[in-house]
């Protein structure tokens, strides 16, 4: 069901066949706005601008707009998942058009969105981020931020945020895209269902990815609209994902750069000497089970 021109009621799906074979073979085309044709079926991750003319629906009045943005959105209901390939996107940005894979290169990424520019608490995050961006650089990550907004109205609000953080560099340290149409909002799941604009249109959330070198979606966590991100805590996650990446460890609770990690339990007794030299403790247990084995940090 999908919601109606101008908001509810739903409309139910009208019949027919799948719009599509493989694992969205369950959806039904959906109707196209009021006055206008039906939405035409598209191909599976097909370059979003493909999908039924988005670009004239984006283009005509909210309501219809909001019809758009909903039909994508159940399309893309699940969004990435940890492990999925993240998507390789083109975008326009304050540094200019991108494609995103090629943006990363072979290092790290973080991408994190913001409902809107000219707020209080997204005009704290990016300020913040901005400081942080030599502590991403040692760990080979470059971040990107993204909201609705267009570039002319990043570009303008860049200059409160380094007003705001106190930054004195000419150039800003990272880009942040243009969402306008919401193409990424949607296919990323990040519309934030209570925020929305003049028009009633839906906000992109605090959504943040953290994508590694091949690729691949690593974290990922969505904060609601009132609640600022805690940078320090990517960079923790991201050092202990660098790390485990390599050695048979995990990293407990609140484990910071430097601190004791867990050995893994696959880890046999035998591989012990020569896998943690610095020796390994462990933990007798009220079950008897020894699987609490702590080692300093490899």
């Amino acid at each position: 069901m999908f919601p109606g021109p101008h908001g509810p009621p739903l409309l139910p799906l009208p019949p027919g066949p799948p719009m599509m074979d493989g694992p969205h073979a369950r959806l039904r085309r959906p109707p196209g706005p009021p006055g206008g044709p039906p939405f035409m079926p598209f191909g599976p991750m097909d370059p979003m601008m493909k999908k039924w003319n988005v670009n004239n629906q984006m283009n005509s009045q909210p309501a219809a707009k909001l019809t758009a943005i909903y039909c994508l959105q159940t399309l893309f209901q699940n969004g990435v998942l940890l492990g999925d390939l993240f998507p390789n996107f083109k975008a326009d940005t304050t540094i200019g058009n991108i494609e995103f894979h090629e943006w990363i290169g072979n290092g790290w990424a973080v991408l994190f969105s913001h409902p809107s520019d000219f707020t209080p608490v997204c005009t704290t995050e990016l300020a913040r981020a901005a400081q942080l961006v030599p502590e991403f650089e040692k760990r080979n990550v470059k971040i990107i931020g993204l909201s609705c907004d267009t570039v002319t109205s990043h570009n303008l609000w860049i200059q409160d945020i380094k007003n705001y953080g106190g930054l004195t560099c000419d150039n800003f340290p990272y880009p942040i895209i243009s969402d306008a149409d919401r193409t990424l909002a949607v296919q990323l799941g990040m519309l934030d269902p209570v925020e929305k604009d003049a028009d009633n249109l839906p906000l992109t959330c605090r959504a943040i990815f953290v994508i590694d070198p091949h690729k691949k979606l690593r974290l990922s966590i969505l904060y609601p609209a009132t609640t600022g991100r805690n940078f320090d805590e990517i960079l923790r996650v991201i050092d202990s994902m660098q790390l485990t990446d390599t050695k048979k460890v995990a990293t407990p609770v609140d484990w910071k750069q430097g601190g004791d990690c867990m050995v893994l339990p696959t880890v046999k007794n035998e591989e012990i000497k020569d896998l943690f030299p610095k020796g390994i403790s462990n933990y007798m247990l009220p079950s008897g089970k020894q699987y609490i084995r702590t080692t300093p940090q490899p």
